[in-house]
């Protein structure tokens, strides 16, 4: 499945990513260390496969100078998980790419994620705040034993229930690696098929067309410039769509 425009201007894109896609490779093979610190597993990284920068390096050849990582990630300043759908920012000059960058690290973006867990999560409405670490000689994030810990917090509340599920609407107010779904998983809800946090032996999920993390980046909400406030969304892509009407039924 191909990425598709959401919204371009003359100094960012909005692109609407779909699961499978890795946002960028990995300059030559990074040591252990470095795949902790970018959270990429060997088998994720890109190894000649097509990532969304090549796809944007084809059509916008200006982002080649954009960014603090040219090689890797021009014109990258946030980045989503393979399995992950929805909507990424780019930055199309040095200028922006500084603004935009800003912006997430000061918090001034509002992120809004839609998923589908395991459970009824109860109460409907909630804040989970819980120090995200990185668990000793793995990708893998925790909130239990760990290093490097990290401040988390994401708020969400539930849209809707399914038999056994729940449909919730996530907004990260930091940035960490993995964190809706380590935070999820922490409180007993994993995202519906998410291998690396979800349960090792999962009970058979009856939603049909299930083979990702059930995981979308919905909306990002911000100012573009001082003065105006600008909401980008996407879509929810098919794959999900079709779960939540099997579900509902």
């Amino acid at each position: 499945m191909e990425p598709r425009v959401i919204y371009e201007d003359r100094d960012f894109l909005a692109i609407d990513k779909p699961a499978g896609l890795l946002v960028h490779g990995i300059a030559n093979r990074p040591s252990s260390r470095a795949e902790l610190t970018t959270g990429h597993s060997k088998s994720q990284m890109a190894n000649g496969e097509r990532t969304l920068v090549d796809w944007l390096l084809a059509r916008y050849p200006e982002i080649a100078k954009v960014g603090d990582d040219l090689k890797t990630r021009p014109g990258i300043v946030h980045r989503l998980d393979r399995d992950t759908s929805g909507i990424i920012l780019i930055a199309r000059n040095q200028k922006y790419f500084e603004y935009l960058k800003h912006l997430f690290q000061t918090r001034a973006i509002k992120k809004t994620y839609r998923a589908l867990v395991r459970g009824i999560v109860m109460p409907k409405k909630g804040i989970i705040e819980k120090e995200i670490k990185i668990k000793s000689g793995t990708i893998k994030r925790t909130v239990f034993r760990g290093r490097s810990e990290k401040a988390a917090v994401t708020e969400y509340q539930v849209l809707k229930y399914l038999d056994g599920f729940s449909w919730v609407e996530v907004s990260p107010l930091t940035g960490r690696t993995h964190q809706i779904r380590v935070h999820l998983a922490s409180i007993g809800h994993p995202v519906v098929g998410d291998k690396l946090y979800g349960p090792k032996k999962p009970r058979e999920v009856r939603l049909p067309n299930i083979n990702r993390q059930i995981l979308h980046a919905y909306s990002l909400e911000f100012s573009p410039a001082p003065g105006k406030r600008i909401k980008l969304a996407a879509n929810l892509p098919e794959d999900m769509k079709i779960a939540l009407r099997a579900g509902f039924r």
